[in-house]
């Protein structure tokens, strides 16, 4: 199928697609930007009223996405009731508030409408994957998850980026892929919705322990064994879930992994290295500004880990240091002597 762009329409331009973004963060932001770039009209729902008001009047978001000029046609709206116009809505609110949302949106999206989750994360008092929470709410949508290795900032300043687009039917993710897909912004379509979302949330907990390897300096033999074990945990819990294992070795596995766990722009990567600097985690904890899903992924993994009898010293040992029952030399101390890479 042919990617379905824009249709000249007198002296304008029609949009084919309306896509309605909630979640007005940098993310969200820069998935809307990503759909007008398709083609696509695109608006985002925000809490914020001056959010939408820097949005629309302005076209910036300041604070989410500094520098960016956002184009004329992408508008903001602080009306949810909005979202009854859209023909494709993506969820991208931090993961802990997916529930929130999807109360709020209930009975405002018609149950012909593609769901594109686009939050990366497990619910951590209920241990359910962002799938299991939206399928609730909206039980007859079409459900689909967008992961990968994907930063914000370059996917809004139209840095060449592949992600995976996941759905129960492959024919579903290969046609929104090619709705959405641009020169920059390129989708893959996979039917894997358990292995797409584990990778997603599993690999923000490697990525703290693997900055925190890097606060350490322990050099890059550690981190990358790290790398080689984190990788193994959530292939085994993937797997045992249902998932497939090809899955893990594409953008949403080792590619998100390896974007998350070794760049500085990572929050999760940035909290380790700081931990392993010597910050304290009180401290750490503390700071109400930033958002460390793997912090909140973590103790949920431990409890899926159990559930389905996985191994996965990494997290296990993360949850305890998190939990202030470990110290920092005994938790890589416990890592090196109890992973075990998928050769093994």
């Amino acid at each position: 199928m042919a990617v379905r762009k824009f249709e000249k329409q007198g002296a304008g331009v029609k949009f084919v697609n309306h896509v309605f973004v909630i979640g007005a963060g940098a993310w969200g932001t820069g998935l809307a930007l990503s759909a007008h770039r398709a083609g696509c009209s695109a608006m985002v729902w925000s809490i914020f009223p001056e959010e939408v008001k820097a949005i629309n009047t302005h076209h910036e978001n300041i604070l989410r996405l500094p520098n960016i000029k956002l184009p004329n046609e992408l508008s903001a709206t602080l009306d949810p009731g909005e979202v009854s116009k859209a023909e494709i809505v993506i969820l991208a609110p931090p993961a802990q508030f997916m529930r929130n949302v999807c109360e709020n949106f209930s009975n405002k999206i018609a149950p012909t409408i593609p769901l594109i989750i686009a939050s990366k994360g497990i619910e951590k008092d209920t241990c359910l994957l962002m799938s299991e929470i939206v399928s609730e709410h909206f039980p007859e949508n079409p459900l689909l998850v967008l992961s990968g290795p994907s930063f914000a900032n370059d996917v809004a300043m139209a840095r060449p980026t592949a992600v995976s687009l996941s759905a129960s039917h492959l024919d579903v993710s290969q046609k929104i892929a090619n709705q959405l897909s641009s020169p920059t912004f390129k989708l893959y379509p996979n039917n894997d919705l358990i292995g797409t979302q584990i990778g997603g949330a599993c690999k923000n907990v490697i990525a703290i322990a693997c900055g925190i390897v890097d606060g350490l300096s322990l050099g890059d033999n550690t981190r990358s064994a790290f790398l080689t074990y984190g990788l193994a945990e959530m292939t085994r819990l993937g797997c045992a879930m249902g998932g497939n294992p090809n899955t893990f070795l594409g953008l949403s596995g080792v590619g998100d992994l390896t974007l998350t766990a070794l760049s500085s722009q990572s929050r999760n990567q940035s909290f380790g290295f700081a931990l392993g600097q010597g910050t304290p985690l009180s401290k750490l904890l503390g700071n109400k500004d930033t958002l460390t899903e793997g912090v909140h992924t973590v103790n949920g993994m431990v409890q899926l880990a159990n559930k389905f009898k996985t191994e996965m010293p990494i997290t296990f040992a993360l949850a305890e240091l998190l939990n202030a029952s470990l110290s920092i030399e005994s938790f890589i101390n416990k890592i090196v002597q109890q992973s075990i890479p998928m050769e093994v």
